[in-house]
């Protein structure tokens, strides 16, 4: 006998926060850009003292702009998905860099995952419903995506098993 009583509908039974990769820590960013910051700086003293002093702003200006590539990348690191499964629905929230935010539900006894495969091994997932998709999960790379899919996948069977065969 469970005591713990029926479980809420409104409880999540599958929760998944989806990032992009981002390879290089911040240490690693920093080691990169003093790396980059010291060969700049041993380059442009070499131009200097043989004359060609105007050349030293040019190696400085390289390494301020590589400096901002990476801090734009970082900031559209910022952007995520959270995908909430719940007994009653399927929620999707998708959130850029900046912080703006719009929500999908879904509900998880109709909603069907579409997970396509192109010839050239990258693939899309989208979910279904009513004739309308959307597609989702573009922040993870292929394997990840197809991962996840297949997690997600099993959340949805086993919620609809759950609702059609209750304990």
């Amino acid at each position: 006998m469970n005591d713990s009583g029926p479980q809420s509908l409104d409880a999540s039974v599958f929760r998944a926060v989806l990032y992009s990769h981002r390879s290089l820590s911040p240490r690693g960013f920093l080691i990169l850009m003093l790396a980059i910051g010291g060969v700049s700086f041993v380059c442009g003293t070499f131009f200097l003292l043989s004359g060609a002093w105007p050349i030293m702003g040019f190696f400085g200006l390289d390494v301020l702009l590589v400096y901002i590539a990476f801090k734009l990348n970082y900031k559209s690191g910022l952007a995520h998905e959270i995908v909430d499964l719940t007994p009653r629905t399927l929620t999707l929230k998708q959130v850029s860099p900046t912080g703006k935010s719009r929500s999908f539900e879904f509900n998880p006894h109709w909603v069907r995952l579409l997970f396509t495969e192109g010839p050239d091994g990258g693939n899309r997932l989208m979910l279904a419903s009513h004739g309308r998709e959307l597609e989702f999960a573009r922040l993870l790379n292929d394997d990840e995506r197809r991962d996840f899919a297949n997690a997600l996948q099993r959340a949805l069977d086993a919620g609809r098993m759950d609702y059609l065969h209750p304990h």
